[in-house]
């Protein structure tokens, strides 16, 4: 990074491998694909895209296996001939081509064109195959014609079973799974939706540390008065306004369904790491610690004072603030470090991030956006976060203790595998929580 460039704010692009998710893309000035009803899915899921690939695939092999068969003996136009214009039940590969077509468009039609969440398409697509090739296998001559009178019916009758297989097991599943998720969701987005974040008004800190106003619950005209301080002026100033409040509400529903957080690993510090499948934005990682120092401290480290993360956390390895929107909003850059012995390279982001003080939290959430002044470029590859940030809930009973909450939503682009990333990420969320423990230990020995 050039030497003008500050360092920090992990707060909404959060390190390392920890840039890892579904996910799901945010681009900036487009409507948040949380706020699209359920109907109203712009594509198909990514399970039954690769379904109709598969689908795809089945006609493409068949079709040149074929066509291989018509290259063996004579010449190509021969055997079509032969084979098409004097076609026999017993002597012909001509209709287990046809059945192929068959499949392809059966399927085609009814899970890509008409998105059919029932098996019965399916169902009639093998059983017309399996019954087909069972009888062709028995009372034609294809056997003793030569390799291909074996390849072509075992590869379409496996074929069209592994179609079966994938739709049944992989596709109805995993999205009626997500429909349940997503009505549960959408429910308890609902049921909150009267409460919101409101903005005291207060002036934006000409000191090295920035501290947003207190948030109240209020009113949505007065959460449009941004207060006395900075405000947003311009229309791409606003949309970066709305983007964090949009990352700050999905941030409170994940706070407020902790009893649908899936356990997924713990440490011998008793800090644990949850997942939970965010409609429309796919699996989120959750990291849960308990701090033994006060509220306001970690608030400085992580929230408040992010330049000065890269000190103390080897996750990333610059940040520059690029615009302060308005008092509780601003945007950032940020590269992470590398991971995994190099096999994931640096990533760079662009963030807006919503910072805001509650009486028993701070918190701060963000998503990737775009900013004119930081395009990709070739030097990194360039992630994008889904909704996510840092918690810090103060004690009611112990005002030196406190609880950090990291909600993790992240893609890392390029060609990494998610399963190695989703595997990796734990032993990652756990190393910032270390780094962020040494930090403040260090913190308050030099206060003694």
């Amino acid at each position: 990074m050039p030497g003008g460039v500050e360092n920090g704010e992990l707060g909404a692009s959060l390190p390392a491998i920890a840039s890892l998710n579904a996910s799901y893309s945010q681009h900036s000035l487009s409507l948040p694909s949380l706020y699209f009803a359920p109907g109203e899915r712009r594509t198909i899921s990514d399970v039954r895209r690769t379904f109709c690939l598969f689908v795809t695939f089945d006609l493409l092999f068949i079709s040149l296996l074929w066509i291989i068969e018509l290259n063996i003996k004579d010449s190509i136009w021969q055997n079509l001939e032969e084979e098409v214009i004097k076609y026999k039940f017993k002597t012909s590969f001509f209709d287990i081509f046809l059945l192929a077509l068959f499949r392809f468009l059966c399927l085609q039609l009814g899970y890509a064109a008409l998105r059919l969440r029932h098996w019965w398409v399916i169902a009639i697509t093998t059983l017309v195959t399996s019954s087909f090739l069972i009888t062709k296998v028995i009372i034609s001559n294809l056997l003793s014609k030569n390799a291909f009178g074996y390849v072509l019916p075992i590869t379409s009758f496996v074929v069209a079973w592994l179609e079966t297989w994938f739709l049944d097991f992989k596709v109805l599943t995993q999205e009626a799974a997500e429909e349940r998720g997503e009505r549960a969701y959408l429910a308890a987005l609902n049921a909150a939706s009267g409460q919101g974040p409101l903005l005291y008004p207060r002036a934006l800190s000409d000191g090295q540390f920035y501290s947003p106003p207190e948030s109240l619950a209020g009113s949505d005209e007065e959460l449009d008065e941004e207060g006395h301080g900075r405000r947003a002026v311009t229309a791409q100033e606003k949309e970066f306004v709305r983007q964090g409040r949009d990352a700050m509400a999905v941030v409170d529903q994940i706070l407020a369904q902790e009893e649908n957080w899936k356990f997924e690993k713990n440490n011998e510090l008793g800090d644990a790491v949850y997942s939970l499948e965010i409609p429309f934005h796919g699996k989120t990682f959750i990291l849960k610690a308990f701090m033994q120092c006060q509220a306001e401290l970690v608030y400085q480290e992580v929230i408040l004072q992010p330049e000065k993360m890269v000190q103390w956390n080897r996750t990333i390895s610059a940040c520059q603030i690029l615009q302060r929107v308005d008092d509780n909003t601003l945007i950032s850059y940020d590269v992470s470090a590398g991971a995994a012995g190099g096999v994931v390279s640096p990533r760079d982001f662009v963030n807006v991030r919503r910072v805001e003080r509650r009486r028993d939290r701070y918190i701060s959430a963000g998503m990737a956006t775009i900013h004119e002044t930081k395009p990709p470029h070739g030097r990194y590859v360039r992630g994008e976060n889904g909704p996510g940030g840092f918690v810090v809930l103060k004690s009611n009973s112990n005002p030196s203790v406190c609880t950090f909450i990291w909600v993790l939503n992240t893609d890392l682009k390029g060609r990494l595998p998610r399963y190695l990333i989703h595997q990796s990420l734990a032993a990652t969320m756990f190393e910032f929580v270390s780094h962020l423990r040494q930090r403040i230990s260090e913190l308050r020995s030099v206060l003694r």
